[in-house]
């Protein structure tokens, strides 16, 4: 590990939370129930500096993350850090604009498509309203209609029932899609064993004659926008997962106007997925190298 980087520790989970307040422009990615879920299949560490959290990925490649903290009056051009050069992922473009006005001369940006965040408008995923829902609003009714369901929010006590049906959704999924799925499941795994220690988690079950069906996990990224970290549904009740989506929203989601749903990472079928839902803006990344100082 890198002289001064640690591992991401839930010790210092709300140290840095208050660097990550004063980001002007919060993407996924900087969640921290994003670093922690997947701290072990990237190789993440952080370091932190007077005013900065610095993110180093080791795994597949090392490579860094956007600096968490204050963006704006900020002297980039004279940061030790980049005296040397150094090659960022999963920038937010706001820090990009930053960054690039600060050392036109030294730095690159490239966009990140597949890293891009879908967002959408809270009120309008739980009423669903109009013609652009009414495919979604269809299979939400047809699941009222068909099952006896019971939804509650997820709470430490579920968490053995949760991490259940996760085990038994990894099993039922397609083999060939293991290695990706593989990770997942252990991000989620990860996230929901720490549930009890981690206070800014929220999440929600669907239960079918007493068996959970479906759950999402979720945190707050900004006082008015929540991220959805995982959600999944049990194989053969159709319209789950527009119910386990609108019900969630409905009963915890009110505080908030928008919704994050992540990126889709260049997955055909999650990016169909994410745009049926139509969401209201994207939150842009890119790639950024800086070169080293002259």
């Amino acid at each position: 590990m890198r002289e001064g980087f640690e591992a991401i520790s839930l010790e210092r989970r709300d140290e840095y939370l208050e660097r990550l307040a004063r980001c002007p422009e919060k993407v996924s990615d900087y969640s921290f129930g994003n670093l922690w879920g997947w701290a072990e299949e990237y190789g993440l560490s952080w370091r932190f500096g007077e005013s900065h959290v610095w993110i180093l990925q080791t795994k597949p490649y090392e490579v860094f993350w956007a600096p968490v903290g204050p963006w704006t009056n900020v002297d980039w051009s004279a940061c030790p850090c980049l005296a040397q050069g150094l090659d960022f992922i999963r920038v937010p473009e706001m820090l990009c604009g930053i960054l690039s006005d600060a050392m036109p001369d030294r730095v690159t940006t490239q966009e990140a498509r597949d890293h891009d965040d879908y967002v959408y408008s809270v009120p309008e995923l739980v009423e669903l309203r109009g013609n652009k829902f009414h495919k979604k609003k269809n299979l939400l009714s047809q699941f009222q209609r068909t099952y006896d369901y019971e939804y509650k929010p997820l709470t430490p006590d579920c968490v053995e029932e949760t991490l259940e049906l996760q085990r038994q959704w990894f099993a039922w999924r397609d083999p060939e899609d293991s290695g990706a799925l593989l990770a997942e499941n252990q991000a989620i795994v990860r996230v929901l064993q720490s549930w009890d220690r981690f206070p800014g988690l929220m999440g929600g079950a669907i239960r079918v004659d007493g068996e959970m069906i479906a759950y999402t996990v979720a945190e707050a990224l900004t006082q008015e926008m929540l991220v959805i970290h995982f959600e999944k549904g049990r194989p053969g009740f159709k319209g789950v997962y527009q119910a386990i989506n609108q019900m969630f929203l409905a009963d915890a989601g009110v505080p908030y106007a928008l919704v994050n749903r992540e990126q889709d990472l260049g997955d055909e079928g999650l990016r169909k997925a994410k745009l049926s839902y139509n969401p209201c803006m994207y939150l842009k990344k890119c790639k950024v190298s800086v070169a080293a100082a002259g």
